[in-house]
Protein backbone atom coordinates (compact mmCIF):
# COMPACT_ATOMS: atom_id res chain seq x y z
CA UNK A 1 0.00 0.00 0.00
CA UNK A 2 0.89 3.44 -0.66
CA UNK A 3 1.65 5.62 2.70
CA UNK A 4 3.47 9.05 3.76
CA UNK A 5 6.41 7.55 5.69
CA UNK A 6 8.25 9.99 8.70
CA UNK A 7 11.55 7.85 8.26
CA UNK A 8 13.62 9.97 10.61
CA UNK A 9 13.72 12.41 13.17
CA UNK A 10 14.25 15.96 11.95
CA UNK A 11 13.38 18.77 9.65
CA UNK A 12 11.13 16.82 6.60
CA UNK A 13 12.85 13.55 6.40
CA UNK A 14 9.30 11.92 4.99
CA UNK A 15 8.61 9.71 1.87
CA UNK A 16 5.96 8.49 -0.20
CA UNK A 17 6.39 5.07 -0.06
CA UNK A 18 4.76 1.61 -0.97
CA UNK A 19 4.51 -0.37 2.38
CA UNK A 20 3.30 -3.79 3.25
CA UNK A 21 -0.15 -3.73 4.14
CA UNK A 22 -1.31 -4.24 7.97
CA UNK A 23 -3.08 -7.18 8.96
CA UNK A 24 -6.04 -7.47 11.43
CA UNK A 25 -5.07 -9.39 14.64
CA UNK A 26 -6.54 -10.07 17.91
CA UNK A 27 -8.64 -6.46 18.73
CA UNK A 28 -7.46 -4.59 15.82
CA UNK A 29 -9.77 -3.45 13.08
CA UNK A 30 -8.36 -2.95 9.67
CA UNK A 31 -9.89 0.25 8.01
CA UNK A 32 -9.29 1.69 4.34
CA UNK A 33 -9.01 5.29 4.76
CA UNK A 34 -10.99 8.19 2.55
CA UNK A 35 -9.71 11.13 4.08
CA UNK A 36 -6.79 12.00 6.63
CA UNK A 37 -6.70 15.71 8.11
CA UNK A 38 -3.25 17.46 8.66
CA UNK A 39 -2.82 18.38 11.88
CA UNK A 40 -1.12 20.94 14.03
CA UNK A 41 1.16 18.19 15.31
CA UNK A 42 1.78 16.41 11.99
CA UNK A 43 3.55 19.68 10.63
CA UNK A 44 5.25 20.17 14.25
CA UNK A 45 6.52 16.49 12.94
CA UNK A 46 7.60 17.56 9.45
CA UNK A 47 9.60 20.19 10.73
CA UNK A 48 10.79 17.81 13.41
CA UNK A 49 9.81 19.43 16.48
CA UNK A 50 7.63 17.05 18.27
CA UNK A 51 9.90 14.75 20.29
CA UNK A 52 7.11 12.11 21.05
CA UNK A 53 7.19 10.75 17.61
CA UNK A 54 8.91 7.54 17.01
CA UNK A 55 10.17 7.63 13.44
CA UNK A 56 9.84 5.58 11.52
CA UNK A 57 6.28 5.74 11.51
CA UNK A 58 3.33 7.03 9.41
CA UNK A 59 1.93 10.22 10.46
CA UNK A 60 -1.40 11.17 11.02
CA UNK A 61 -4.51 10.80 13.59
CA UNK A 62 -7.70 12.86 11.97
CA UNK A 63 -9.58 10.09 9.41
CA UNK A 64 -12.09 8.20 8.33
CA UNK A 65 -12.78 5.45 6.15
CA UNK A 66 -14.40 1.68 6.40
CA UNK A 67 -13.55 -1.48 7.78
CA UNK A 68 -12.09 -4.18 5.61
CA UNK A 69 -11.47 -6.36 8.06
CA UNK A 70 -11.65 -7.58 11.89
CA UNK A 71 -9.69 -9.44 13.94
CA UNK A 72 -10.92 -12.83 15.95
CA UNK A 73 -11.44 -10.73 19.15
CA UNK A 74 -14.04 -7.74 17.70
CA UNK A 75 -17.40 -7.95 19.16
CA UNK A 76 -18.93 -5.15 17.81
CA UNK A 77 -17.53 -3.72 14.77
CA UNK A 78 -18.57 -5.16 11.03
CA UNK A 79 -16.83 -4.98 7.70
CA UNK A 80 -18.22 -2.49 5.92
CA UNK A 81 -18.87 -0.31 8.66
CA UNK A 82 -18.20 3.37 7.97
CA UNK A 83 -15.70 4.23 11.15
CA UNK A 84 -13.76 7.07 12.73
CA UNK A 85 -11.24 6.35 15.63
CA UNK A 86 -9.58 7.88 18.62
CA UNK A 87 -5.80 8.13 18.56
CA UNK A 88 -5.38 6.18 21.29
CA UNK A 89 -3.59 3.11 19.83
CA UNK A 90 -2.44 1.21 23.31
CA UNK A 91 -2.53 1.63 27.09
CA UNK A 92 -1.18 0.05 29.96
CA UNK A 93 -4.67 -0.29 30.98
CA UNK A 94 -3.53 -0.76 34.92
CA UNK A 95 -2.69 3.06 36.02
CA UNK A 96 -5.16 5.21 37.65
CA UNK A 97 -5.75 7.32 34.21
CA UNK A 98 -6.58 4.38 32.53
CA UNK A 99 -8.87 3.01 35.04
CA UNK A 100 -10.55 6.61 35.11
CA UNK A 101 -10.42 6.50 30.94
CA UNK A 102 -7.99 9.74 30.76
CA UNK A 103 -6.00 7.50 28.32
CA UNK A 104 -4.62 10.53 27.09
CA UNK A 105 -2.63 10.95 30.30
CA UNK A 106 -1.21 7.33 30.51
CA UNK A 107 1.70 7.15 30.68
CA UNK A 108 2.82 3.87 28.47
CA UNK A 109 0.14 5.81 25.53
CA UNK A 110 0.85 4.88 22.56
CA UNK A 111 -0.93 7.30 19.60
CA UNK A 112 -1.92 6.66 15.87
CA UNK A 113 0.64 8.63 13.30
CA UNK A 114 2.80 9.30 16.89
CA UNK A 115 4.06 5.74 18.27
CA UNK A 116 2.17 3.83 15.77
CA UNK A 117 1.64 3.88 12.06
CA UNK A 118 -1.25 6.46 11.20
CA UNK A 119 -3.76 7.79 8.98
CA UNK A 120 -1.72 9.14 6.36
CA UNK A 121 -1.79 5.85 4.12
CA UNK A 122 -4.29 3.54 2.23
CA UNK A 123 -5.13 1.25 5.04
CA UNK A 124 -4.90 1.31 8.73
CA UNK A 125 -5.33 -0.41 12.05
CA UNK A 126 -7.18 0.52 15.41
CA UNK A 127 -8.29 -1.09 17.91
CA UNK A 128 -11.66 -1.78 18.52
CA UNK A 129 -12.18 0.01 21.54
CA UNK A 130 -11.41 3.36 20.12
CA UNK A 131 -13.51 2.88 16.89
CA UNK A 132 -16.79 4.46 16.48
CA UNK A 133 -19.39 3.42 13.64
CA UNK A 134 -20.74 6.58 12.16
CA UNK A 135 -24.27 8.07 12.41
CA UNK A 136 -25.49 7.16 8.26
CA UNK A 137 -25.79 10.46 7.31
CA UNK A 138 -22.69 12.06 8.24
CA UNK A 139 -20.37 12.77 5.57
CA UNK A 140 -16.72 10.58 5.85
CA UNK A 141 -15.18 13.99 5.23
CA UNK A 142 -16.97 15.96 8.22
CA UNK A 143 -16.28 12.13 10.26
CA UNK A 144 -12.62 12.55 9.54
CA UNK A 145 -12.07 15.82 11.87
CA UNK A 146 -14.05 14.23 14.75
CA UNK A 147 -10.54 14.27 16.44
CA UNK A 148 -9.86 17.67 16.14
CA UNK A 149 -13.51 17.65 17.61
CA UNK A 150 -13.22 15.74 20.35
CA UNK A 151 -10.13 18.21 21.48
CA UNK A 152 -12.73 21.26 21.27
CA UNK A 153 -15.11 19.05 23.11
CA UNK A 154 -12.49 18.57 25.85
CA UNK A 155 -11.63 21.50 26.31
CA UNK A 156 -14.56 23.54 26.46
CA UNK A 157 -17.01 21.40 27.97
CA UNK A 158 -14.74 18.97 30.47
CA UNK A 159 -11.76 21.35 31.14
CA UNK A 160 -13.71 24.79 30.61
CA UNK A 161 -16.96 24.20 32.05
CA UNK A 162 -18.52 26.77 29.40
CA UNK A 163 -22.24 27.14 30.20
CA UNK A 164 -24.89 29.44 29.02
CA UNK A 165 -24.26 33.01 28.56
CA UNK A 166 -20.12 33.11 29.47
CA UNK A 167 -18.10 35.08 27.43
CA UNK A 168 -15.25 33.25 25.67
CA UNK A 169 -11.95 34.34 23.98
CA UNK A 170 -10.74 31.99 21.78
CA UNK A 171 -7.02 32.75 20.48
CA UNK A 172 -6.02 31.22 17.04
CA UNK A 173 -8.17 31.33 13.96
CA UNK A 174 -7.37 27.63 13.01
CA UNK A 175 -8.72 24.00 12.48
CA UNK A 176 -8.62 23.67 16.49
CA UNK A 177 -9.55 27.41 17.31
CA UNK A 178 -12.74 26.53 15.10
CA UNK A 179 -13.91 23.52 17.05
CA UNK A 180 -13.76 25.34 19.78
CA UNK A 181 -15.35 28.47 19.09
CA UNK A 182 -18.07 26.16 17.57
CA UNK A 183 -18.39 24.31 20.84
CA UNK A 184 -18.74 26.75 22.61
CA UNK A 185 -21.51 28.67 20.68
CA UNK A 186 -23.14 24.86 21.08
CA UNK A 187 -23.00 25.57 24.75
CA UNK A 188 -24.50 28.81 24.73
CA UNK A 189 -21.69 31.35 24.97
CA UNK A 190 -21.03 34.55 22.97
CA UNK A 191 -17.66 33.83 21.18
CA UNK A 192 -14.73 35.90 20.67
CA UNK A 193 -11.91 34.79 18.13
CA UNK A 194 -8.74 36.56 17.87
CA UNK A 195 -6.07 37.04 15.35
CA UNK A 196 -3.85 38.38 13.19
CA UNK A 197 -3.81 39.32 9.12
CA UNK A 198 -3.58 36.31 7.51
CA UNK A 199 -6.50 34.87 9.46
CA UNK A 200 -9.00 36.41 7.41
CA UNK A 201 -9.77 33.53 5.40
CA UNK A 202 -10.44 31.80 8.99
CA UNK A 203 -12.36 34.82 10.06
CA UNK A 204 -14.63 34.52 7.17
CA UNK A 205 -15.11 30.69 8.14
CA UNK A 206 -15.68 31.56 11.92
CA UNK A 207 -18.24 34.09 10.72
CA UNK A 208 -20.49 31.69 8.78
CA UNK A 209 -20.08 29.43 12.04
CA UNK A 210 -22.22 31.79 13.95
CA UNK A 211 -18.92 33.03 15.78
CA UNK A 212 -20.42 36.39 17.11
CA UNK A 213 -17.10 38.44 17.15
CA UNK A 214 -13.55 38.03 14.88
CA UNK A 215 -10.77 40.53 15.82
CA UNK A 216 -7.79 40.85 14.04
CA UNK A 217 -5.10 42.29 17.04
CA UNK A 218 -3.07 44.64 14.83
CA UNK A 219 -6.56 46.51 13.89
CA UNK A 220 -8.36 46.53 16.97
CA UNK A 221 -8.21 46.44 20.25
CA UNK A 222 -9.10 43.57 22.01
CA UNK A 223 -8.91 44.41 25.57
CA UNK A 224 -11.75 47.25 24.84
CA UNK A 225 -13.67 44.55 22.49
CA UNK A 226 -13.80 41.87 25.69
CA UNK A 227 -14.27 44.64 28.63
CA UNK A 228 -17.57 46.05 26.53
CA UNK A 229 -18.86 42.70 26.31
CA UNK A 230 -18.25 41.74 29.79
CA UNK A 231 -19.28 45.47 31.25
CA UNK A 232 -15.49 45.29 32.40
CA UNK A 233 -15.41 42.20 34.04
CA UNK A 234 -13.60 40.70 31.42
CA UNK A 235 -14.06 36.68 29.86
CA UNK A 236 -14.98 34.07 31.69
CA UNK A 237 -12.72 31.87 30.07
CA UNK A 238 -10.35 32.15 27.64
CA UNK A 239 -8.61 29.51 25.34
CA UNK A 240 -4.80 29.55 23.87
CA UNK A 241 -5.17 27.33 20.86
CA UNK A 242 -2.63 28.68 18.61
CA UNK A 243 1.14 28.03 20.52
CA UNK A 244 1.82 31.37 20.62
CA UNK A 245 3.37 32.52 24.03
CA UNK A 246 2.06 36.49 23.34
CA UNK A 247 -1.18 34.88 23.14
CA UNK A 248 -1.19 32.96 26.55
CA UNK A 249 -0.15 36.05 28.31
CA UNK A 250 -2.90 38.40 26.41
CA UNK A 251 -5.10 35.60 27.76
CA UNK A 252 -4.37 35.90 31.51
CA UNK A 253 -5.00 39.62 31.00
CA UNK A 254 -8.33 39.48 29.90
CA UNK A 255 -9.87 36.57 31.75
CA UNK A 256 -12.10 37.85 34.70
CA UNK A 257 -10.78 37.18 38.14
CA UNK A 258 -11.60 33.42 39.47
CA UNK A 259 -11.68 33.21 35.74
CA UNK A 260 -10.78 30.38 33.61
CA UNK A 261 -7.77 30.08 31.28
CA UNK A 262 -7.38 26.89 28.81
CA UNK A 263 -3.97 26.53 27.06
CA UNK A 264 -4.09 23.95 24.08
CA UNK A 265 -1.51 25.27 21.67
CA UNK A 266 1.99 23.52 22.34
CA UNK A 267 4.55 26.26 22.38
CA UNK A 268 7.92 26.37 20.65
CA UNK A 269 10.03 25.63 24.10
CA UNK A 270 9.30 23.52 26.92
CA UNK A 271 9.85 26.57 29.60
CA UNK A 272 8.47 29.84 28.48
CA UNK A 273 7.47 33.10 30.14
CA UNK A 274 4.44 33.79 31.61
CA UNK A 275 2.57 35.99 33.50
CA UNK A 276 2.37 34.09 36.69
CA UNK A 277 1.51 37.24 38.82
CA UNK A 278 -2.07 37.52 37.29
CA UNK A 279 -2.78 33.62 37.52
CA UNK A 280 -1.56 34.33 42.21
CA UNK A 281 -3.46 38.03 42.06
CA UNK A 282 -6.28 36.93 40.26
CA UNK A 283 -6.76 33.81 41.23
CA UNK A 284 -7.23 32.87 37.76
CA UNK A 285 -7.33 28.83 37.23
CA UNK A 286 -4.85 27.99 34.43
CA UNK A 287 -5.92 24.25 33.28
CA UNK A 288 -4.10 22.02 30.11
CA UNK A 289 -5.92 20.28 27.90
CA UNK A 290 -3.89 17.62 25.93
CA UNK A 291 -5.65 15.90 22.96
CA UNK A 292 -9.10 14.26 23.95
CA UNK A 293 -10.61 11.07 25.46
CA UNK A 294 -13.52 8.27 24.81
CA UNK A 295 -16.06 10.53 26.78
CA UNK A 296 -14.92 13.46 24.18
CA UNK A 297 -15.99 11.42 21.26
CA UNK A 298 -18.90 10.03 22.05
CA UNK A 299 -20.13 14.00 22.83
CA UNK A 300 -18.99 14.74 19.42
CA UNK A 301 -19.89 12.13 17.83
CA UNK A 302 -23.54 13.53 19.09
CA UNK A 303 -23.20 16.37 18.11
CA UNK A 304 -22.24 15.42 14.60
CA UNK A 305 -25.89 13.01 14.91
CA UNK A 306 -27.49 16.14 15.72
CA UNK A 307 -26.02 18.33 12.92
CA UNK A 308 -24.94 20.98 15.52
CA UNK A 309 -21.17 21.09 13.70
CA UNK A 310 -20.16 20.32 10.23
CA UNK A 311 -16.77 19.96 10.48
CA UNK A 312 -15.92 19.51 6.99
CA UNK A 313 -17.13 23.63 6.00
CA UNK A 314 -13.50 24.66 7.69
CA UNK A 315 -11.53 22.29 4.77
CA UNK A 316 -9.90 24.80 2.67
CA UNK A 317 -7.68 22.77 1.00
CA UNK A 318 -7.17 19.09 -0.45
CA UNK A 319 -4.55 17.01 -2.02
CA UNK A 320 -3.74 13.47 -2.86
CA UNK A 321 -1.46 11.25 -0.67
CA UNK A 322 0.69 11.57 -3.52
CA UNK A 323 0.73 15.23 -2.86
CA UNK A 324 1.06 15.03 0.64
CA UNK A 325 3.38 17.63 0.81
CA UNK A 326 2.08 20.57 -1.56
CA UNK A 327 -0.90 20.27 1.82
CA UNK A 328 1.40 20.41 4.54
CA UNK A 329 3.48 23.47 3.02
CA UNK A 330 0.43 25.20 2.46
CA UNK A 331 -0.44 24.61 6.17
CA UNK A 332 3.01 25.54 7.41
CA UNK A 333 2.44 29.25 5.47
CA UNK A 334 -0.69 29.23 7.43
CA UNK A 335 -2.98 29.36 4.10
CA UNK A 336 -7.17 28.35 4.88
CA UNK A 337 -8.46 26.82 7.80
CA UNK A 338 -8.43 23.18 7.41
CA UNK A 339 -5.96 20.99 5.12
CA UNK A 340 -7.45 17.82 3.90
CA UNK A 341 -4.87 14.38 2.44
CA UNK A 342 -8.11 12.33 0.09
CA UNK A 343 -6.48 8.65 -0.14
CA UNK A 344 -10.13 7.01 -1.80
CA UNK A 345 -12.66 9.66 -2.23
CA UNK A 346 -14.85 7.36 -3.65
CA UNK A 347 -15.48 5.22 -0.19
CA UNK A 348 -17.94 8.31 0.31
Amino acid sequence: MKAVVKTADGFDKMEYQEIDEPAAVNDLVKIKVAYSGICGTDLHAYKGEYPSTRTPVILGHEFSGIVTAVGPDVTKVKIGDRVTSETTYKTCGTCAMCKSKDYNLCRERQGLGTQVNGSMAEFLLSREESVHVLPDHVSLLSASLTEPLACGVHAVIEKGNVGKGDVCVVFGAGAIGQMVSQVAKGCGASVIMAGLPNDRERFEIAAKSGIDRTVDQTKEDLNDIVMKMTKGDGADQCFECSGAVPALNKALELVKRKGTVVQMGVFPNAKEAIRADLILNKEIVYVGSRSQKPSSWRTSIQMLAEGKIVPEYMVTAMVSLKNWKEGFEKAVRGEGAKGVIYIDKTLE
